[in-house]
């Protein structure tokens, strides 16, 4: 039995997918206990609002950041905040690009920069877009806050 079913929306199981680093990773993280357990990340209950996450995180303009609480809320799911955290740290095993350097927590900090290919990977990103960070926080986080409820 593969520990990971099925990735959203349809995506092929891991060996079917060319990203072998990856997918060891997302198997360490969620063993084969967590998922007989009803923690599996890729349920079909969670699809839906994964894919919900994901949309709002493409509309994050260039140059601004957003935070889990804010994504949550827009999809309608206020008290889901860590579960966008959870769609963050695996939206990078998707085809497409999902902009997840610009999501940080409600202060500014980059808490998920872990989940990035070096540990400096997320705030490079945020600072070609012209997003100043000082010791992993956004600075001026309140003018380059994105509200996707206000602004979309």
């Amino acid at each position: 039995m593969s520990i990971i079913r099925k990735l959203p929306t349809g995506i092929p199981d891991f060996e079917d997918l060319h990203i072998n680093n990856y997918a060891r990773e997302v198997k360490t993280q969620y063993p084969y206990h967590l998922v007989m357990n009803g923690n599996d990340p890729f349920h079909d209950d969670k699809r839906d609002f994964f894919d919900a996450v994901y949309e709002v995180v493409r509309l994050i303009p260039h140059g601004r950041v957003t935070s889990y609480g804010a994504i949550a809320r827009a999809t309608g799911s206020a008290q889901s905040s860590r579960l966008v955290g959870t769609a963050m740290s695996l939206c990078r095993l998707l085809p497409d690009i999902i902009p997840a350097h610009r999501v940080v927590n409600s202060s500014g900090l980059l808490t998920g920069k872990h989940h990035f290919g070096t540990a400096n990977e997320m705030q490079k990103l945020l600072e070609s877009e012209g997003i100043i960070v000082v010791n992993d926080r956004v600075k001026d986080f309140k003018k380059v806050f994105w509200n996707p409820i206000k602004e979309l």
